[in-house]
């Protein structure tokens, strides 16, 4: 299981011209399941997105997590492929999960 996260002052999902999900300052994760995941990590990755440490403190360090930053998660499934490469064959992609 992979995620692609993004630092943002706010985010939103659209689904036509009707927003379905929004945060303010925050994380919106793209995560991407394969087959073989399940739930312990999905947890796992979860528990490591919410502890980066990918906020600044009070002297300007990135030293703060989400949650201590009192940020938002605005998570979304990567349905794009996750690339694997063979040996003298060119990338192939697949679905992830």
């Amino acid at each position: 299981m992979i995620a692609l996260l993004q630092r943002v002052t706010e985010a939103r999902v659209l689904c036509g011209a009707e927003t379905v999900g929004a945060i303010g300052p925050g994380l919106c994760v793209l995560a991407c399941a394969e087959r073989d995941d399940g739930r312990s990590q999905a947890a796992r990755l979860a528990g490591r997105i919410v502890a980066l440490r990918v906020f600044a403190d009070a002297a300007g360090r990135m030293n703060r997590s989400v949650r201590e930053a009192g940020g938002g998660l605005l998570p979304g499934a990567a349905v794009h492929a996750r690339r694997r490469y063979a040996p003298r064959q060119p990338p192939e992609l697949h679905a992830g999960g």
